[in-house]
């Protein structure tokens, strides 16, 4: 995906989170990266949280009584958000950091967990920034994501992709030189209590976005409106009585640095 376009994208949205939509989730396989996170870290750990947005996960879902926490982000809105909401915490061990994830200026052999979700990566400079015997975590949105939602708009989030974003992260852990390297495919349900919550859902969201996720196109691809037409015709056939159901399909991959 476009960084340019991603980077003005998340600077008009800074200050919104998940919790705004109200959004009821189900999961359907048990993998929890927060889980593992806690599983893999004690006292003495060092984290690096790459593509953090506003910081409400680092603050609300990781371990507190870490040493170190270092969570980054390329758009200096997003971080400018996560350190208003680090104030009005308690936390002391955590930075908020301005830092592409593709360029990583941190130091060689220092976190013991790098933790990914929903953004891109360079495997090789993650493997650098790792102690020996440290962990990576990724969470992602694969291609079949919404996938009913995509068909009937035609396009979206690796619509039109012929290799899953899932295998190509994968692949690249690889060939970085990782070990013991796990995928692992995520499916959950979410709901939503009206049409106007999943519509402004959408509209931050890049799910019906048509971008290709394998080419790292370049493309102008975030929307500035829905098709209502088009959208309707999913409410009707996905309504049920927890809300409206949007079928997820994200990936986990752990893996150690040797």
């Amino acid at each position: 995906m476009g960084q340019k376009s991603e980077y003005e994208f998340y600077e008009r949205i800074k200050d919104w989170n998940f919790d705004e939509f109200q959004i009821v989730s189900e999961k359907i396989n048990n993998w929890d990266m927060y889980d593992i996170l806690k599983d893999v870290t004690n006292e003495e750990s060092r984290i690096l949280d790459l593509g953090t947005g506003g910081g409400e996960k680092v603050l609300e879902c990781f371990p507190s009584n870490v040493k170190e926490i270092i969570a980054t982000d390329f758009s200096s809105a997003m971080i400018e958000t996560a350190n208003q909401n680090l104030r009005k915490s308690n936390r002391k061990n955590i930075t908020f950091r301005l830092m592409d994830n593709l360029k990583m200026n941190l130091p060689v052999n220092y976190f013991d967990v790098v933790v990914a979700r929903n953004t891109v990566t360079n495997p090789v400079q993650i493997y650098k920034s790792l102690k020996p015997g440290g962990y990576l975590i990724i969470r992602g949105v694969d291609m079949y994501d919404c996938h009913e939602l995509k068909r009937i708009f035609g396009k979206g989030q690796a619509y039109h992709d012929k290799k899953p974003i899932s295998i190509i992260d994968y692949e690249a852990v690889l060939d970085a030189g990782f070990e013991d390297v796990e995928l692992v495919p995520l499916h959950e349900r979410e709901y939503f209590k009206d049409k106007n919550s999943l519509y402004q859902f959408l509209l931050k969201v890049p799910i019906i976005d048509d971008f290709s996720e394998e080419e790292r196109d370049h493309k102008e691809y975030y929307q500035k409106g829905i098709d209502m037409d088009k959208l309707e015709k999913y409410i009707v056939r996905n309504t049920y009585k927890q809300g409206i159901r949007l079928l997820r399909r994200y990936y986990g991959i752990t893996a150690r640095k040797g």
